[in-house]
């Protein structure tokens, strides 16, 4: 039973080691597709998308989760608040990455946690330790500085964090399962992007690239998409919460150093607000392996 327990441990850690891992490499992809205008690689990721969710839905048997969803009125009103938020999230970010911030972006994502906790405590009214107090604290100040010397990116920082809790928040409350929801919020995005890419191809605009690298990496947009959401799905079912709330901060350390890997200007309040981050952070890590109730971690 304890060797079945230790594999089964082990192969959670593997998928969320990969998922987080993938979303951390994404700014290469989106580096790869910089000629392309962002709304349009978004539009892209939004249409290849729903295939691939409709046969992953399709396999699984699901339509019925996604049937309920539709008809529930408080489902489908939060589903099409979070689709918004995605939405704007995916634009930004993919913007952010294009137009070189990608340290911005990266820190956007290691100030999420903190913005959970806020938002658990005060729109759900959890309570805080002081350590996680301390950590929301150094975190704050870490971001005064980063207003003081950076103000310039802060703001994709701040969107991109707000954007992400926000929705991380309503899918928590939200009767719908990962792979359902997504799906569903996919479903409510797909008819403003089928109306874009329409208006860039009356336009004479090339709506599937300029190079054939360009229209293989839109095309593949919709498998870069939803792949670490099923390998993150899959590791969620076998892992503490406390480990997936520890690998989610993967993500924007791989992308923080592609950022500086890339040239981005590193300055002195960026040191100064990313050193103070990661204090926050493992006092929040040390929170969360104390706290008896642990938050999920954000889709």
């Amino acid at each position: 039973m304890n060797a079945q327990r230790t594999h089964h441990d082990r192969t959670g850690f593997a998928l969320g080691l990969s998922a987080y891992a993938l979303w951390g490499v994404l700014p290469l992809y989106f580096t790869a597709l910089k000629a392309v205008p962002a709304v349009d690689i978004v539009a892209h990721r939004v249409l290849w998308s729903l295939p691939v969710l409709g046969a992953l839905i399709g396999v699984s048997r699901g339509w019925g989760p996604v049937r309920r969803a539709i008809r529930d009125k408080r489902t489908i009103g939060i589903l099409l608040v979070t689709a918004i938020l995605i939405g704007v999230n995916w634009l930004l970010y993919v913007w952010a990455v294009t137009h070189g911030h990608i340290l911005a972006a990266s820190f956007g994502y290691y100030l999420n946690p903190i913005a959970n906790v806020l938002l658990g405590r005060f729109v759900l009214r959890e309570r805080l330790s002081r350590l996680q107090w301390t950590a929301v604290g150094i975190a704050a100040a870490g971001i005064s500085v980063l207003a003081a010397g950076a103000l310039s990116q802060l703001w994709v920082s701040l969107a991109l964090c707000v954007s992400f809790a926000l929705y991380g928040l309503l899918r928590k409350i939200v009767t719908a399962d990962a792979v359902t929801g997504l799906a569903v919020e996919t479903a409510i995005l797909f008819p403003p992007t089928i109306a874009w890419l329409a208006v860039q191809a009356f336009a004479g605009q090339p709506v599937m690239g300029v190079t054939t690298t360009d229209t293989s990496l839109l095309v593949l947009a919709g498998i870069v998409s939803t792949t670490p959401l099923l390998l993150f799905t899959a590791a969620a079912k076998r892992l503490p919460l406390s480990t997936m709330g520890m690998l989610q901060f993967i993500a924007p350390t791989l992308q923080f150093l592609i950022g500086v890997a890339y040239g981005e200007h590193l300055t002195a309040a960026h040191i100064i607000a990313f050193a103070a981050i990661w204090a926050a952070l493992v006092l929040y890590g040390i929170g969360l392996l104390r706290s008896p109730r642990l938050p999920q971690p954000p889709e």
